[in-house]
């Protein structure tokens, strides 16, 4: 009997790549058929035994027929642009979900993004396209978080908070309820935000000391 399984591949090879081959052999919805990653050397070789084809050129080499992707690069602006190349390309994305996690029954989830182990996603909350909800990640009620946003480790946002594009909310870090934080925003680790940002902001410390922005 042909497997049901959907043929996905990932587009980077770095250790964030390690965390999302697991997710997808624990989720068992797909079936990981090759790795892509531009830096030369790492051609011929395996991640967690799964090959290396090379970079863009072997792709189209390897490939004759689109097929999904998962853009493995933890940093937004980067993957980004793999994004863009791969869907002005005719590539498609897959999402993954660690099975651990738990995602009420209206949280929309857009495509591309990746949802990590022991992650709390509540009632009502809206998550864009390429984003990623890491490990331990907790995300209240009625939250809109926006494409290419990364919510590091064991970040906790509390109900109806915003979090725009590209914006990095840092490892343990806190936002308060009904806080806006604007695109390409950077909140450090560990930092508590008390009050809406602008797009570009950086802050950092617990009681969220501004860097600029």
């Amino acid at each position: 009997m042909a497997s049901s399984k959907k043929m996905i591949f990932l587009y980077g090879a770095g250790g964030h790549a390690k965390v999302i081959v697991d997710i997808i052999e624990k989720e068992n919805r797909h079936e990981l058929a090759f790795i892509v990653d531009d830096r030369p050397g790492l051609k011929g070789k395996t991640l967690l035994d799964y090959p290396i084809i090379g970079g863009r050129e072997e792709l189209f080499k390897i490939s004759k027929r689109p097929l999904k992707a998962v853009v493995s690069i933890g940093e937004n602006q980067a993957r980004e642009i793999v994004a863009n190349w791969l869907s002005d390309h005719g590539f498609g994305f897959a999402s993954v979900i660690h099975p651990s996690a738990s995602i009420a029954r209206d949280v929309k989830i857009g495509y591309g993004t990746v949802i990590m182990a022991n992650v709390a996603v509540n009632a009502c909350t809206r998550i864009g396209n390429h984003a990623v909800i890491n490990t331990g990640a907790s995300i209240d009620h009625d939250c809109t978080i926006g494409d290419y946003v990364h919510i590091a480790p064991g970040a906790v946002l509390c109900g109806t908070v915003r979090v725009g594009k590209l914006s990095l909310v840092g490892a343990g870090s806190v936002i308060i309820p009904n806080i806006k934080i604007g695109e390409n925003a950077l909140i450090g680790a560990g930092t508590t935000v008390h009050y809406d940002l602008v797009d570009g902001a950086k802050i950092v410390g617990p009681r969220a000391g501004r860097v600029d922005g």
